[in-house]
């Protein structure tokens, strides 16, 4: 294999042989293929192709019992643990409102999927993976041991497809947000934020005036965003446990969100990686990728909400945090303390 070659499938499983604890997105990055190829190489081995659709399987899922729903970014990793339940699909979007597995899903985004069992000490371990058409995974779902076996080896059985190649071509990478919009009208984009009733409005404001988050961000004016320090993150997390107040956590990609809300207590620094490690919520967060950390202030119907929105060095969004609330009501007082407590970004130091 040369630097302009591409490995093929014999020689993408001798580079995990050879590596057994490098993670798989580390191998496919150092191999220049995706994680979907890396798994494809394993094709009549340790992995099945099956029926990528999204809405298939959210019909299928709470069949599995409770497992380990796990979606990410390059920079944040979200894991789940409980059943699939309260599912609705949709052409756009598809939903999944269980108290622990909280999906936005959005099936358009949704291209391959494989079965995918290894070897654990004396143990097998079983999953479902799903790709997006360049070979990212979009989100995976990893049994436990309560987890329904049978069920698992029914939907493999049904959603097994004729295709069982161990070759994987990916899609042309898909096009970048949208860049600054050289003529945004700041007062315009006060106007219609103050106007918001709701945070999911933001998207279409966003849309409506043809300017990505970063640059809302930094032009919206303090009153509504203001940027925080780098530390900000953890000190929230350890604020928020200590209070035993509830909160929101949003990680996605272009096919996934996936949303914990409720208390977090085991806050771990390890490396560059800050983690959660609470009995149902795991959370693996890159620190050295954020970029930029913002608080932001969005009205709504109930009083301005508040959150925490960190963003990679491309402006686009790694993480986000809320505090827990009903609809229906104002934001926790307890949470805005502690959002409007967290260090600011000190800009003097780099003028």
């Amino acid at each position: 294999m040369t630097s302009t070659t591409r490995p093929t499938p014999a020689e993408i499983r001798a580079c995990r042989a050879q590596n057994p604890k490098m993670r798989e997105r580390d191998i496919a990055a150092q191999l220049g293929v995706s994680e979907a190829a890396l798994v494809a190489a394993e094709v009549g081995l340790t992995a099945i192709r099956i029926d990528g659709g999204a809405n298939r399987f959210l019909e299928r899922a709470p069949e599995l019992g409770t497992v380990m729903a796990l979606t990410r970014n390059e920079s944040a990793v979200h894991e789940k643990i409980g059943p699939f339940i309260k599912a609705s699909t949709g052409e756009m979007a598809s939903i999944v409102l269980g108290e622990e597995i909280d999906l936005r899903v959005f099936p358009r985004a949704w291209a391959h999927g494989f079965a995918v069992t290894k070897t654990d000490g004396d143990s097998l371990r079983h999953s479902l993976q799903f790709f997006d058409r360049q070979g990212v995974a979009i989100h995976k779902v990893h049994l436990r041991p309560e987890s329904n076996l049978d069920a698992y080896h029914a939907i493999v059985a049904d959603f097994r497809i004729e295709d069982q190649s161990q070759e994987f071509v990916e899609d042309a990478p898909a096009a970048s947000g949208p860049a600054d919009n050289a003529a945004l009208d700041i007062a315009e984009l006060r106007d219609r934020w103050s106007k918001m009733t709701d945070t999911h409005q933001f998207h279409g404001l966003l849309r409506n005036l043809k300017v990505n988050r970063r640059q809302a961000l930094h032009s919206i004016g303090e009153d509504y965003a203001w940027q925080l320090s780098p530390s900000a993150v953890e000190q929230m997390m350890h604020a928020s446990a200590e209070a035993g107040l509830p909160i929101m956590c949003f990680v996605g990609n272009h096919g996934m969100i996936q949303i914990h809300s409720g208390p977090i207590a085991t806050i771990q620094q390890m490396g560059p990686w800050l983690n959660i490690f609470d009995p149902t919520f795991h959370l693996h967060l890159r620190g050295d990728h954020l970029a930029e950390i913002w608080a932001v202030r969005k009205p709504t119907a109930d009083g301005h909400v508040t959150s925490l929105e960190a963003l990679d060095a491309k402006g686009e969004m790694i993480i986000q945090f809320f505090g827990k609330r009903l609809e229906g009501f104002a934001e926790r007082p307890e949470w805005r303390a502690i959002m409007e407590g967290l260090e600011k970004l000190d800009t003097t130091a780099a003028a």
